[in-house]
């Protein structure tokens, strides 16, 4: 038997440079399966009624949640926990299946040190997923600086759930697909693109980098993986009007050929 086909959504960071409210119609032009929507200062973002009912005009689900803990949205929510337990309301009333969270910031205290268990606590009082994001050592003049604790790599971390992301992969020199093999089934979400595996972090289109992307998409297929694949590329490079949508659609029919679960067309 066949399992089900992977959900392929769009998260709103891919068309940073818009509103997010576009997310949801270019998603449905697209022929993608869902969006997935990033917690900024843009009020939109923080009103599930809003958010829904962009979903449900655009019959886009919203898959996955976003939570403000960036650099640049320290300013949204208030404390670290505080961003942490709306996004998880939010995604609760929005029937989301995941929470993004980056690991903290070194400078955050009490929140870093009790991390892991505060996040599973905030998943037992919501019952949604929160799942912590790979990211990547920052450096200055060829020196890295520590800004992650305890790391910017969750493997080895006491994290019951990890999104896994290939440009922040490329960026730390990590192979995608021998931490996806590691993983396993703490693997809840992934945000494909890729990286040449430079200083910065690149958000390319999968296949455009040096990650191992196809790899690491049949290994997912091939697996009892149940959450979505979520393409969250930069598109602040297009050149005329209308190739963000080529980008984008690319992105899609990337991820459709290289997640099929039938034999017969992954990766034709």
């Amino acid at each position: 038997m066949v399992k089900p086909e992977i959900p392929v959504t769009l998260s709103s960071s891919s068309i940073f440079s818009l509103s997010p409210q576009h997310v949801f119609p270019m998603a449905e032009d697209l022929g993608y399966d869902g969006v997935e929507i990033m917690v900024t200062q843009n009020r939109w973002t923080h009103h599930p009624s809003k958010l829904d009912e962009l979903s449900q005009r655009h019959s886009m689900p919203i898959h996955a949640i976003h939570a403000p803990t960036l650099l640049f949205t320290q300013q949204v929510w208030g404390s670290a926990w505080s961003k942490v337990a709306r996004s998880a309301d939010l995604a609760r009333e929005l029937g989301a299946e995941v929470v993004v969270v980056h690991p903290p910031f070194r400078w955050q205290g009490s929140y870093a040190r009790d991390f892991a268990t505060g996040i599973r606590d905030i998943m037992e009082a919501t019952g949604v997923t929160i799942a912590v994001e790979n990211m990547y050592p920052w450096r200055v003049r060829g020196q890295e600086i520590v800004m992650y604790l305890p790391h910017h790599d969750p493997i080895p971390q006491d994290y019951d759930h990890i999104t896994w992301d290939f440009s922040h992969a490329a960026t730390s020199k990590i192979d995608s697909l021998a931490a996806i093999k590691l993983l396993g089934s703490r693997l809840k979400h992934v945000h494909l693109t890729d990286g040449s595996g430079s200083g910065a972090d690149e958000h390319r289109l999968p296949g455009h980098g040096h990650q191992r992307v196809v790899e690491s998409l049949h290994h997912i297929a091939a697996s009892d993986y149940d959450g979505a694949v979520c393409v969250e590329v930069s598109t602040r490079g297009k050149q005329y009007p209308g190739h963000r949508e080529e980008m984008l659609a690319e992105s899609l029919e990337f991820a459709r050929r290289h997640l099929s679960r039938d034999p017969e067309h992954q990766g034709a």
